[in-house]
């Protein structure tokens, strides 16, 4: 089974409680909104601001705020900045993961193919469009949904 880190789907109700409130927010205040503990709220804003997605402001009156929109902000990328490049085996181009096998495996190097396709598929999709109960027609084609109207509800 393919399965996101708990980490990852912590980073995307802090990036969404962030945008909701479109203040700074301390990491205390974050956590005690949405129920996560706050060493691992800490630990995933400290993962979004080295990645960009979030900025920390230092002070009395410091914490976080998002640097972009949701709409702006592609799953792949909280994806990423969480648990690092999205690589299905330890054989895809780009990734330094390492397989014992890859000299005589008939498959090395194909699966650049699938990982390609699920990256952007995750690059297609925003967190607003997360938020939403339908997906854009665009998003719909981009990930291979087939379209019969402007907006597919997904429940």
């Amino acid at each position: 089974m393919l399965r996101l880190s708990r980490l990852t789907d912590y980073a995307v109700v802090v990036l969404v409680r962030l945008a909701q409130t479109g203040n700074v927010e301390t990491s205390p205040g974050i956590a005690q909104s949405v129920g996560i503990p706050e060493p691992t709220v800490a630990k995933v804003l400290k993962g979004l601001a080295q990645a960009g997605l979030v900025a920390s402001q230092r002070g009395a009156r410091g914490g976080y705020r998002l640097i972009r929109p949701l709409s702006a902000i592609p799953v792949s990328a909280v994806i990423a900045a969480i648990d690092g490049p999205i690589a299905l085996t330890a054989c895809v181009e780009g990734t330094h993961g390492t397989c014992d096998s890859q000299s005589q495996c008939p498959m090395a190097g194909r699966w650049s193919v699938v990982n390609d396709a699920i990256s952007d598929a995750l690059s297609a999709i925003t967190l607003a469009d997360m938020q939403r109960t339908t997906l854009p027609v665009s998003t719909q084609v981009a990930i291979g949904i087939p379209t019969s109207g402007a907006f597919v509800t997904h429940e």
